[in-house]
């Protein structure tokens, strides 16, 4: 039984495992699924994107994506999904789908990456430290002050983890050094800081109530810290590292996945105090982003779970900036968007405490406004409506808002509202707001011809691009000869065992790609084996993230492929004969040289070198 590759897990386990978690059931719960042929094609979620390029092959129980390249079986998938190590996935999928999870020994399983298991472990020791500390030292005893004045009560602080770590600098390089942990390895996934001078570590955490940032299956991944005190920095995050990536994390998803899915919704708020004042309130939809700004990646997230988003941030100036910024990111990631609009520049917490939880859930998740009234709402606080100036200015910027509405009964909803708001007749307005669409339509017009222009071959200054010295914005690099034929080589070899054999016999590893030839040594492998072509089981084997991807890149290929002898023999002499192109060009480069240093022995010697090896 091999092992080697799969994190200590049996084979047969792995096997168990995609056997039971079909590809398009798997992804289908994350991803909208529609048929195109022999394919399923959706929305990728690992990037953001409006056509969809991300693609499930049934038949070989692979996803892969034309647009960022993401792919693999339905144990990567969920791996990518889910932020999970593959031991971690295996498990998961074992027990969701009741395969007996064991290793060779009975015993329970050990990861393949043992640094990224130890870095885990060490955050989720460290968490337990704190909230031990915090709950049951004198060290603890000032934040605990803190959190019952904000109304964190036993159970939220249980729930959520939350510690304090002490203001001191070696309460946690201590406790690793007991447990025998590498501090270097401690510095590295964020937990300790070097001493400027070099001499040693200290806690990167010191004097402040720890909130525990855990993935999405509940391991504590980094921290975010509150000072206690006026000290600086107020806040302070864990850094990015192997398991921390700002902007593919969102505080509460562990807990809040389950109820996102049931509500049809997610409520993004921008702290991790605001999400538990909202949790205790009822709110258990609701995620945060850190302080941290939205992302791409983050509306990808929250695109896997569900179409529909509520943004709950600060009522304040920047709050409400930073809402009108997140608006085009989610609503480009395919989502329907509304906002909620809290008055006084109060923050989710604060308008809690200040009104009740009823009024916060009715009125401010429940009373969100869609993003054109957000937005009109945002731009009638810069005027003064008492003035006929004031008016006249507000309904300008309002019919430009306006004006971009593709729906004339949602135009007219919002016009009629403007009308009364600035005493004018709807009628004038309505004009106003064709004149204005007229306008908007035409400078649209005119960036799709820019950017048609610019992806034909054009530059700014309209000429177009000759010979075709330039590639086509987006259009895929044209291989060299023997790159091509070792894709196709290797197309056949994952449908064909026999095939496998014959190559193995007649060129062996001598693939001119390192990724071409340790994809093809595992090949070689698994049919040794005596195991029949499977695309999902051999990428299972593979257990390294570049070797998946070039290998599902390679079984997404479409062209036709001449699977004959002689066409592989073809394709081998096409990959056999590079290297010998590659020597006889440097042959070449050197009796340039010799001839120019008047070497015109040496260049002789050179050349009927050169002529040996055109012959081969």
């Amino acid at each position: 039984m091999n092992t080697g590759h799969s994190g200590g897990i049996p084979e047969e386990v792995i096997e168990a495992v995609l056997q039971h978690n079909d590809i398009v059931d798997t992804v289908s719960k994350y991803v909208h699924l529609t048929k195109q042929g022999k394919y399923m094609k959706g929305l990728c979620p690992f990037h953001s994107e409006k056509t969809p390029s991300f693609t499930v092959t049934p038949e070989r129980q692979i996803f892969y994506c034309y647009g960022c390249g993401a792919g693999g079986n339905a144990i990567k998938f969920r791996m990518e999904i889910e932020g999970l190590s593959f031991p971690e996935a295996v498990r998961l999928m074992a027990e969701e789908s009741h395969v007996p999870f064991h290793d060779h020994k009975g015993t329970a399983v050990s990861p393949q990456n043992k640094e990224l298991e130890r870095l885990l472990q060490a955050h989720e020791w460290a968490a337990k430290l704190f909230h031990y500390l915090l709950k049951n030292t004198e060290h603890g005893k000032a934040a605990m002050d803190y959190l019952r004045n904000r109304g964190f009560g036993d159970k939220l602080i249980d729930q959520f983890q939350i510690g304090y770590a002490p203001d001191r600098w070696d309460t946690l390089v201590q406790f690793f050094e007991k447990r025998s942990f590498d501090l270097k390895e401690m510095e590295k996934g964020g937990l300790l800081s070097s001493r400027q001078n070099g001499s040693g570590y200290v806690d990167r955490f010191r004097g402040r109530v720890m909130f525990p940032i855990m993935n999405r299956s509940g391991r504590v991944i980094a921290f975010a810290g509150r000072i206690l005190g006026d000290g600086q920095p107020k806040y302070l995050n864990s850094p990015e590292s192997r398991l921390f990536n700002k902007s593919r994390t969102l505080y509460n998803l562990n807990l809040a996945k389950g109820a996102i899915r049931k509500q049809g919704q997610v409520v993004l708020m921008e702290g991790f105090g605001d999400v538990i004042a909202a949790w205790d309130a009822g709110v258990q939809h609701t995620v945060a982003t850190m302080g941290t700004a939205l992302t791409e990646n983050h509306a990808a997230l929250i695109r896997t779970l569900t179409d529909e988003v509520v943004v709950c941030y600060d009522g304040d100036n920047a709050g409400q900036a930073a809402a009108l910024k997140s608006i085009p990111i989610l609503e480009g990631a395919g989502l329907h968007v509304k906002v909620s609009v809290l008055q006084n520049g109060l923050d989710p917490d604060e308008y809690i405490k200040t009104y009740s939880k009823e009024r916060f859930v009715d009125q401010i998740i429940h009373g969100a406004v869609s993003t054109t009234k957000f937005r009109l709402i945002h731009v009638k606080k810069h005027h003064n409506l008492l003035e006929e100036d004031g008016k006249a200015a507000y309904a300008q910027e309002a019919i430009g808002i306006i004006a971009q509405l593709g729906s004339p009964t949602e135009r007219e909803v919002y016009l009629k509202e403007l009308s009364t708001e600035v005493g004018v007749s709807l009628e004038s307005l309505k004009q106003d707001c064709n004149l204005a669409r007229q306008t908007y339509s035409r400078k649209q017009a005119q960036s799709q011809n820019s950017n048609s222009n610019r992806s034909n071959g054009a530059d700014a200054s309209g000429k177009s691009f000759r010979g075709g010295s330039r590639k086509q914005a987006g259009a895929p690099a044209l291989l060299p000869a023997y790159h091509v034929a070792e894709r196709r080589l290797l197309s056949i070899m994952l449908q064909d065992g026999e095939a496998a054999t014959y190559v193995s016999d007649q060129l062996g590893d001598r693939f001119n790609i390192p990724e071409h030839a340790a994809l093809a040594a595992y090949i070689y492998s698994y049919y040794a084996q005596g195991k029949p072509p499977d695309i999902s089981r051999l990428i299972a084997s593979l257990q390294d993230d570049r070797l998946e991807k070039t290998a599902t890149s390679i079984s997404m290929m479409d062209e036709p492929l001449d699977t004959s002898l002689r066409g592989m023999d073809d394709y081998i002499r096409e990959i056999k004969k590079f290297p010998k192109q590659k020597q006889i060009e440097q042959k070449r480069e050197e009796m340039l040289r010799a001839e120019k240093s008047g070497d015109f022995l040496q260049a002789a010697q050179i050349a009927s070198e050169i002529i040996a090896l055109e012959r081969e």
